[in-house]
């Protein structure tokens, strides 16, 4: 019997690279111990779930589908989401250095300022815990903004370009309820290079770094 074992994923910076956005104790508390403890159960559900249907215990293997869903997209938001941020300093976090996405962005939205407050109230207006995403649709390529809830993810047909985690060990040891700072203050850390590479490219280049990390 062979399951696919996924390991964590080093971050492309240092720990503190991404101060004073986002602290160096949040970023090693959310990688070392969250995004590991997705991982750390994700394996264990595909495991466990593999282990009941070669003993042809159908009631189990479907027992395990719902932490493979949730600890899968654990998985998958926050690997995409570490790429998806680089160091204020760096000219990746700069909009220049995405230039086809950036016209894309004004086209669909008029102005970036207008894309910005758009994505803006759509993170804070999300209940509890979740995620924003700036999405390419499969079908008509254009761009989309989509909110989802908990550790569900853009899995189905869409390209996502970048996300941001709204969920309270993201910002909270840093932030407290103060969510709007953190929302303004990511966007000094968005890796454009990136946004722009994924929309660029295909589906499975954006999500290639799942399979590097097998």
């Amino acid at each position: 019997m062979s399951v696919a074992t996924y390991s964590l994923p080093p971050l492309p910076y240092a720990y503190d690279a991404l101060e004073p956005s986002i602290s160096k104790q949040i970023m090693e508390l959310h990688h070392q111990k969250h995004h590991q403890t997705y991982i750390t159960n994700l394996n264990n559900a595909l495991n466990a779930s593999a282990k009941a249907s070669s003993e042809g215990r159908l009631q189990d293997a479907a027992a395990q589908l719902s932490a493979i869903r949730f600890n899968g997209g654990g998985h998958i938001n926050h690997s995409l989401f570490w790429e998806g941020l680089a160091p204020a300093s760096s000219p990746d976090s700069k909009l220049d250095a995405a230039p086809k996405l950036s016209a894309a962005i004004k086209n669909t939205w008029g102005s970036f300022d207008k894309f910005k407050e758009v994505f803006g109230a759509a993170l804070l207006g999300i209940q509890g815990s979740g995620w924003g995403w700036l999405v390419k649709e499969a079908v008509t390529g254009q761009l989309r903004i989509v909110t989802l809830a908990n550790q569900e993810a853009v899995v189905v047909g869409d390209t996502p370009l970048f996300g941001v985690d709204m969920w309270e060990h993201a910002y909270y040891l840093q932030y407290l309820n103060g969510k709007a700072a953190y929302v303004e203050n990511i966007w000094k850390v968005i890796n454009w290079k990136t946004a722009e590479t994924r929309y660029a490219g295909s589906r499975d280049d954006a999500f290639k770094v799942l399979k590097a990390h097998m």
